[in-house]
C-alpha cells in the first residue's frame, strides 16, 4: 500500500498540471478540478495510512495445536522446516513449550509470544 502513494501524488500532480494547460477553461473550472483531485489525494492518503496502521497492529493469534503450516510460517522468523517442526511436536499444553522442547531458541520465541496460544 505504501508503494502507491507516491503514484497517487505524481497522477494526482500531473492531473493539476495537464488541468492548467489546457486551453479552453477558465480559472474557476481550473480551481474546481484542482480542488477535487486534492480531495481525492487527501482522502486516498488517508486510506493508506489507516491500511498501513491496521497492518502493522494486526497481531492476530493463532493456535499451535491447529494452525496449518502456512499459518505458522506467516509467523516472524518461522521457516518451512520450523513450522514442520512445531507441527511434528504437538500437542502443546503451552506456547513456553516451544522453548522447553527445543524447538525454538529463547529469541525466536520472543518474536512470536504475543502471536501465539494454546487453547484448553
Amino acid at each position: 500500500m505504501l508503494k502507491s502513494m507516491p503514484a497517487v501524488l505524481i497522477l494526482s500532480v500531473i492531473l493539476a498540471v495537464c488541468s492548467a494547460c489546457a486551453p479552453n477553461q477558465n480559472s474557476d473550472q481550473l480551481r474546481e478540478r484542482t480542488a477535487a483531485a486534492t480531495a481525492a489525494l487527501k482522502r486516498d492518503t488517508k486510506a493508506v495510512a489507516e491500511g498501513v496502521k491496521e497492518g502493522l497492529s494486526s497481531k492476530t493469534t493463532i493456535d499451535l495445536n491447529k494452525a496449518s503450516k502456512d499459518d505458522l510460517v506467516a509467523l516472524p522468523g518461522i521457516t518451512s522446516k520450523t513450522a514442520d517442526r512445531i507441527i511434528a511436536e504437538r500437542p502443546y499444553a503451552s506456547s513456553r513449550q516451544l522453548v522447553t522442547r527445543h524447538v525454538l531458541s529463547e529469541d525466536q520465541y520472543a518474536q512470536v509470544k504475543d502471536r501465539v496460544v494454546v487453547a484448553h
